[in-house]
């Protein structure tokens, strides 16, 4: 991977604040060119420093009140490739890991309230064939909310 310098990392600092920032605001910010924050930001695309943009959505706004983190147990650790296709089936889940520890797989999904998470339990993620076992976690409260730090050095 291509090093990236201060000037990408001051750049990531303030769009990963605020990804809808005017680029002009930017360079005024870095003190270099619109064009310069521009042929930056599609460089850090290409070295895959950025690889995504869009909006962060609130669940509960959408009627998703339950945030939930499923341990998941398989009956061998090699079928998780076939339980990812069926984890991706199911809308309300948003994330996926591989894992260490108790766990084969650690998976983040949104519910909207304690009976649609059984619901999703019970007829689905227990049903995918595979899966030996679930511990289920609910989030009371997300507390931190972040990306990785830039480690950006102001001169």
């Amino acid at each position: 991977m291509e090093k990236i310098d201060n000037l990408d990392r001051k750049i990531l600092h303030i769009i990963m604040r605020n990804a809808r920032i005017p680029s002009k605001d930017v360079a005024v910010s870095c003190g270099v060119s619109r064009a310069a924050i521009h042929q930056r930001i599609q460089r850090l695309i290409e070295l895959n420093v950025i690889t995504g943009s869009g909006y962060r959505v609130n669940p509960k706004v959408l009627g998703y009140s339950t945030c939930t983190y499923i341990g998941v147990n398989l009956e061998r650790a090699a079928t998780y490739r076939d339980v990812i296709p069926e984890f991706e089936k199911i809308p309300e889940i948003v994330e996926c890991h591989f894992t260490t520890g108790p766990y084969t797989m650690l998976i983040k999904l949104y519910a909207r309230d304690n009976e649609h998470l059984m619901d999703l339990l019970n007829n689905k993620i227990q049903m995918i064939h595979g899966v030996t076992g679930t511990e289920t976690l609910i989030s009371l409260e997300q507390s931190i909310a972040r990306e990785i730090p830039t480690n950006y050095v102001d001169e």
